[in-house]
């Protein structure tokens, strides 16, 4: 991305403040005329002191009204510009905070539109993904607050120097103007050398942040195996990266900064030098104090400079970091597709025809899947780890779309349905639910926000969890995220419940819970199932053989499938898994114990 992409794309974000952008670039015109009052009066002061000296008849009046002046002139102009920074920064920084504001906004809700495979990617880790973000509208910021507050009353200031300097003479104009391309040469040639490092601090930056996120995530696994100091020595190959990337950043900039301070230096004494001698040649309105005045001037002109290179350095880790931000920002490949189509009624008729599916890192998880799953009645679909389970209700949900194949919803593609619309007619139960931050009563009410109080207690009821609501200090004011794991599945199943959708998908319900506890959401989700599509993935037997239909599945295909006691007798993958799960339960053992109980 170069400059001109750039200020492209931060147009949008800034085009609703152009009456900030007004003002500061009004601002920026007074402040830049105000900037040469020093130099103007400085040249007229030491002229009239200079004709004030030797003079036969010198009297302390006229030098004390000289001084009055200055002094009232400078005073009053030190207010004045006091009060032209003090607004200029404001309304610059006001508009660099709604910028920012918005950039922020826009990102988030870009990322919520997008499908499931773009956080699938190998690129888009949560770690790495939100420190491009962070970075971006930082960065982005930066770039309108350099520009609006501080390189463009610089340059302003620089041009306004350079034009009273070529006024004033041409030839100490040609001088100061032949310095500056130098050291602009000077500063693009650094910038080339550091864009390549700058480029890689941005990456060493995100696994920096992802590595960070999965040691918080993970962090009772790590001191379970007293892994501290292999995931330390991890972090510390990439900050020893970031480190050497640091420095040589850093002794590249020390260099061409010492040559910029030279050249800088060098233009200085060639200016007091060229109007030293014009003024000794008694060169046509050139005075003693023409020496003070081009000297002031120049500094205006070479002010840039000295900021130039922070400067430098934030438009390059702008034009780094909006690659990744704004790659994310006009993406229109990763959006997800939603069709027009909404149903009167949803009955929950699904039928899968020769799907294949493959995941974007690649592995194939589906193939060849023909499946017919009928409302009102109980699929249950049963394999090892990695069969592909979780990937078919992933597909049901439009969280994917298939490879080739059809699926349908009573027999319309299910590509064509509007995706809200389907949604708020599935509902689903994951084996680990998230909960959000907030109260218990919010976290329910994320099934319905409309809902009644009233409403959130009855499923809390039917989830089994009221009672140990009640026993808290807050009840339902209490936040979520301190309740323990199975209460967390309870307040995700009490959600479902509000929800009260005419399809539900229940991946392992049960399997953070306690067995009264499953007992318990048992028999609530046998009480939800009637009248339903239910699909339900789980390796508890109870769940499983309580269904209607089964999908034995194995290595994404589907093995076998029907009735479940008729599968059963058949021998094959079901009975290995469900004959597995009889043996690990002890099921022999525990009914001789409640025999004899």
């Amino acid at each position: 991305m170069n400059l001109f992409q750039l200020f492209k794309n931060i147009r949008p974000f800034v085009k609703p403040y152009k009456w900030l952008v007004f003002i500061t670039l009004t601002l920026t015109l007074i402040g830049s005329f105000m900037a040469q009052v020093n130099a103007i009066v400085l040249d007229r002061t030491v002229d009239a002191v200079n004709a004030l000296v030797g003079v036969p008849d010198f009297a302390w009046s006229k030098a004390a009204k000289i001084l009055t002046i200055i002094s009232i002139v400078l005073l009053g102009k030190e207010l004045l510009s006091a009060l032209i920074t003090f607004a200029q920064n404001y309304f610059g920084e006001r508009m660099r905070i709604f910028v920012s504001k918005d950039l922020a906004q826009s990102v988030i809700e870009k990322v919520l539109t997008f499908k499931m495979a773009f956080f699938s990617a190998g690129d888009n880790e949560t770690g790495k993904l939100q420190t491009r973000i962070d970075q971006g509208v930082s960065s982005l910021s930066r770039t309108v607050q350099n520009f609006f507050i501080d390189m463009l009353p610089l340059f302003t200031s620089a041009i306004l120097a350079l034009i009273l300097m070529f006024a004033a003479n041409v030839y100490v104009g040609l001088v100061a103007l032949c310095i500056v391309p130098v050291y602009f040469f000077i500063t693009y040639r650094q910038a080339l050398r550091l864009k390549g490092w700058r480029r890689d601090m941005r990456n060493y930056r995100e696994a920096k942040s992802h590595g960070i996120m999965s040691i918080i995530e993970s962090i009772n696994v790590i001191k379970s195996f007293n892994r501290e100091r292999i995931e330390g020595d991890k972090q510390l190959e990439i900050q020893n990266q970031v480190t050497d990337n640091q420095m040589k950043t850093r002794k590249v900039s020390f260099y061409y900064n010492g040559l910029k301070s030279f050249v800088k230096q060098v233009g200085t004494v060639l200016v007091i030098i060229l109007t030293a001698y014009l003024v000794l040649i008694e060169y046509p309105g050139m005075t003693i104090g023409k020496i003070m005045y081009h000297v002031m001037l120049f500094s205006n002109v070479v002010a840039p400079i000295t900021q130039l290179q922070r400067i430098f350095d934030d438009m390059n880790d702008a034009l780094i970091y909006a690659e990744g931000f704004f790659s994310i920002l006009n993406s229109d490949k990763d959006i997800e597709p939603s069709g027009e189509y909404k149903s009167e009624k949803v009955v929950g008729n699904f039928k899968l025809s020769h799907v294949d599916f493959t995941y974007p890192n690649g592995k194939k998880a589906l193939h060849d899947i023909n499946m017919e799953i009928e409302s009102g009645k109980i699929t249950a679909f049963v394999g090892l780890s990695g069969a592909g389970k979780s990937t078919i209700v992933n597909l049901l949900d439009k969280f994917y779309d298939p490879d080739c194949g059809s699926i349908t919803l009573d027999g319309v593609e299910l590509k064509d349905y509007n995706t809200h619309f389907l949604r708020e007619n599935i509902g689903i139960v994951l084996q680990k639910n998230h909960i959000f931050d907030g109260s218990i009563e919010e976290n329910i009410l994320y099934g319905n926000p409309t809902a009644t109080h009233e409403q959130v207690v009855d499923a809390a009821k039917k989830a089994y969890i009221y009672d140990q609501i009640m026993e808290l200090p807050k009840q339902f004011d209490s936040k979520a995220e301190e309740l323990s794991g199975g209460q967390q599945q309870r307040i995700a199943i009490a959600r479902m419940f509000l929800k009260n959708p005419p399809i539900i998908f229940l991946d392992e319900p049960t399997a953070s819970l306690d067995a009264i506890a499953t007992e318990q959401i048992k028999n609530s989700i046998d009480a939800i199932k009637q009248n339903r599509t239910v699909i339900i993935i789980s390796h508890s037997i109870s769940q499983i053989i309580d269904a209607d239909v089964v999908y034995a599945l194995k290595d994404g295909h589907v093995a076998q499938s029907g009735d479940p006691d008729e599968v059963y007798t058949k021998g094959g993958i079901y009975k290995d898994i469900i004959d597995a799960s009889a043996r690990s339960l002890n099921i022999e053992k525990i009914a001789r114990t409640i025999e004899n109980g």
